[in-house]
């Protein structure tokens, strides 16, 4: 890194980037929520890398947030934030059971390119959200006997639902849905008997957190704006007032 970096300029995905590792952090209790939006709110106000580094630098694993390589060529889809989340391999697990009880499969796990999963007289979960995936395309093999099944994937996934059900069913109301570019593929297949797997699609709690705070932040500047003309207002009043007093007298 050379002397100047720090003075360069930040983008609105470095933000967010660390942003990220502050709600992580929230979530893990390093920090507390006054800490948290102190931090946050220097986040967004910051404009250098040099700015944004210390923010994050007492916590672990965050790293320094550094500058990236100058290029003349605008990137791709594929260097977007998906294929960032496709990482090959084997995946966490490839199966999941539960007989009369229950399984879950939550936060950063990695999903490989076939996972199967079972339950009789239980239920379980599968959530995609914060999950990487093994390849571009994935298959959740779904078999629920007198037992229910959750997939739940994050806003942009494409899901394919082709699971049959008998005296059960699969949700079909997220299939078809046009993934973003460069987004994984998920296939849910599978059997369903006085059962039933349904699909949901939902964002994760970092940003229905950073939706929250979104709006409130908007609330705010709603406020000031209110303020700022009832200021402006109160402040013009008296010169009319004066003026009046004048003609007033003058008469």
């Amino acid at each position: 890194m050379t002397d100047d970096a720090p003075e360069l300029r930040a983008s609105d995905a470095d933000r967010e980037r660390v942003a990220e590792v502050l709600r992580d952090a929230l979530a893990e209790g390093r920090l507390d929520m006054e800490e948290f939006e102190e931090r946050l709110e220097a986040t967004y106000k910051a404009r250098t890398y040099g700015e944004l580094t210390p923010i994050t630098r007492d916590l672990p694993g965050a790293g320094t947030v550094a500058p990236p390589p100058v290029s003349l060529h605008k990137d791709s889809v594929e260097s977007g934030s998906w294929a960032s989340r496709i990482v090959g391999g084997a995946g966490s697990s490839s199966w999941a059971v539960a007989v009369m009880s229950g399984f879950q499969r939550k936060g950063r796990w990695t999903v490989p390119r076939r996972f199967t999963c079972f339950a009789f007289w239980g239920g379980g979960e599968l959530d995609l959200r914060e999950a990487n995936f093994a390849d571009r395309e994935v298959e959740i093999n779904c078999i629920a006997i007198m037992g229910g099944m959750q997939v739940i994937v994050p806003p942009g996934v494409e899901v394919d639902v082709r699971g049959f059900g008998l005296m059960g069913g699969f949700d079909q109301r997220e299939a078809g849905v046009p993934g973003d570019p460069g987004a994984p593929r998920v296939i849910v297949t599978g059997f369903a008997f006085w059962g039933g797997v349904g699909v949901e699609r939902k964002v994760t709690r970092a940003e229905r957190q950073r939706l929250r705070e979104e709006r409130r932040q908007q609330r705010l500047d709603r406020r000031n704006e209110r303020r700022q003309l009832t200021d402006r207002d109160r402040d013009s009043s008296p010169r009319w007032d004066e003026r009046e007093q004048r003609g007033h007298w003058e008469h």
